[in-house]
């Protein structure tokens, strides 16, 4: 398998998780707290991410490399944090389905602004009318899932 046909794999297997994710979270923080839920989830992946680490490179160089960086790339993991916190409060409050496609239209629109304007370092990639209509789409979709 080549390698963008791995990443699409990888790609539908993280959208799947993210779907468990919401309401695994879900269940959590509200047997917990969503406080709790959230601490222990990060806490939970970074156990997990660090021995990932320790297997994969047999170092933990890269927990210093990471400082040399520009401090705006350390931020995705902020942002992953208000991923977990907001599909922990959302997805008890408005369903799975609905906190999923309002989170996947924005991070399509985010996406498209990113690929437009070559944000963060990236590659600029066209934003021609069939990923727009999609967009459009989607977010259509998002907002129909939270009707009765």
């Amino acid at each position: 398998m080549s390698g963008s046909g791995i990443a699409v794999g990888l790609s539908v297997l993280a959208g799947l998780a993210g779907a468990v994710q919401v309401a695994l979270m879900s269940q959590l923080g509200d047997r917990i707290s969503i406080a709790g839920a959230l601490a222990f989830a990060t806490l939970f992946t970074a156990v997990a991410s660090f021995l990932i680490l320790v297997i994969a490179r047999r170092s933990l160089s890269a927990y210093v490399d990471a400082f040399h960086q520009p401090w705006w790339t350390l931020m995705g993991g902020l942002m992953g944090l208000l991923i977990v916190f907001t599909i922990t409060y959302a997805g008890p409050r408005i369903g799975t389905a609905p906190t999923l496609g309002i989170l996947i239209a924005g991070q399509l629109v985010m996406g498209a602004a990113i690929d437009r304007w070559g944000l963060f370092g990236s590659d600029k990639v066209a934003l021609h009318w069939p990923r727009v209509a999609g967009i459009v789409l989607l977010g259509i979709g998002a907002g129909l899932s939270l009707k009765n």
